[in-house]
């Protein structure tokens, strides 16, 4: 009789857990990723008749979201999160920065981050990641940028992927004719996703991405993040990798960067640099945001500054709020260097979603920026640079040496 009843409680128990796991993977990544990625409550009402003819006629450019983190589908609208090609569509966003967060440390903060507990274990787990994507940053970058290639094919041409200089032409030709289509390109948020192994930077280039950050909110084998322990400079792996990413015709994004690493970086690269999405110290300052002098140095190499929408870089929840950090970078390097760095979908919350990126349109507008102006922050700042920076079509086939060691 009791070996009856422990073998139904086994039986039962083991139900249980089924239960429990089920209930997890249906139930947990979506929770979290609305927990985590939201509007905040008080919401701007319709826009201006000015602000919304002027928004129709942009070419708006953001440079980095985290929506490829979170599994939902891109191409269908959700209300959840921030980010979905019928919401780029609906906000006029003409081209998505689109960044894979590859380790994430539980204990993630501005100031002082180490290198443990990575929470994207049980994210990837839950999500119904492949399995080797459970323990590798490598397998997370590439599984994220196959996300948006089959989202590409996918769209019927509604959205498409830009990897080359014909691309970014194709497109903006298509969109001048067809305004109802949205396009993006790859970025990485921290190359510890090379695992050690420069000739992973092909491999990621390969894979589209086009964009890359040395560092995200830890040190690690290319140089010091501005959050790390030890916020070292560029070590020789790094600057190696830096000089194959120029080879490549990527694009430097120097967002969570050290101070070492931005000095190191920006004294041997050739093209303009980006730094994806930040603050600035002026009228925020913490540890997450760029000083004057690093404005002016990023600056100096025809680079964009992606100003974020949340409160940690802009130390507001509203449009004013970002308005104040556009125009503090204006004023420090000219208009001509500031652009849009939400970090929508990056644990983030923001004033508005991208259906609604016409609310800062309105904000500039009633802060006294010009027409021309908000056009080149909205998006024709980064415009030119992806323009001087993406590669030849012809530069996909080629093949291009590693640095000598």
């Amino acid at each position: 009789m009791l070996r009856r009843v422990l073998k139904g409680a086994g039986v039962l128990a083991a139900m249980l857990l089924v239960a429990v796991v089920a209930l997890a993977y249906t139930w947990l990544p979506g929770k979290v990723m609305t927990s985590m990625n939201h509007l905040h409550p008080a919401q701007p009402g319709e826009l201006p008749g000015d602000a919304a003819e002027l928004h129709r006629e942009l070419f708006v450019v953001d440079l980095h979201c985290d929506a490829t983190l979170w599994s939902r589908d891109v191409l269908a609208e959700d209300t959840r999160g921030h980010v979905d090609i019928p919401r780029l569509i609906a906000g006029n966003v003409a081209l998505q920065g689109f960044t894979a967060a590859t380790r994430i440390p539980r204990s993630m903060n501005i100031d002082r981050t180490e290198n443990k507990w990575d929470v994207l274990v049980p994210l990837t787990f839950f999500q119904g990641w492949p399995a080797n994507t459970w323990n590798s940053p490598h397998a997370r970058a590439l599984y994220q940028a196959g996300l948006l290639h089959k989202a590409a094919t996918a769209s019927g041409g509604r959205f498409r992927l830009i990897r080359t200089q014909e691309d970014l032409e194709a497109y903006e030709a298509a969109r001048s004719k067809t305004p109802k289509i949205a396009a993006g390109f790859l970025g990485i948020e921290g190359l510890h996703c090379l695992e050690g192994d420069l000739e992973k930077v092909r491999v990621l280039f390969d894979a589209g991405y086009r964009m890359m950050a040395p560092t995200h909110f830890f040190d690690n084998l290319i140089g010091g993040s501005a959050h790390g322990v030890e916020k070292y400079g560029l070590t020789e792996f790094g600057a190696a990798v830096i000089e194959f990413m120029e080879a490549l015709n990527i694009t430097v994004d120097l967002a969570h960067a050290s101070p070492k690493v931005i000095d190191d970086t920006l004294a041997m690269v050739t093209r303009p640099v980006v730094v994806s999405h930040t603050g600035v110290r002026g009228p925020c300052d913490n540890n997450r945001n760029l000083t004057d002098d690093q404005l002016r140095a990023i600056a100096a190499t025809g680079g964009v500054i992606g100003i974020g929408f949340w409160d940690t870089a802009v130390c507001g929840d509203d449009v004013a709020a970002i308005v104040a950090a556009i125009r503090h970078t204006a004023d420090v390097v000219g208009i001509d260097h500031v652009g849009l760095g939400s970090d929508w979908d990056g644990a983030t919350v923001t004033p508005f979603d991208a259906a609604g990126t016409g609310q800062l349109t309105a904000g500039l507008l009633a802060a006294g920026f010009s027409e021309a102006e908000i056009r080149k922050v909205m998006g024709e700042n980064v415009r030119r640079v992806l323009r001087a920076n993406l590669p030849p079509a012809a530069l996909i086939a080629a093949e291009v040496p590693l640095p000598a060691a």
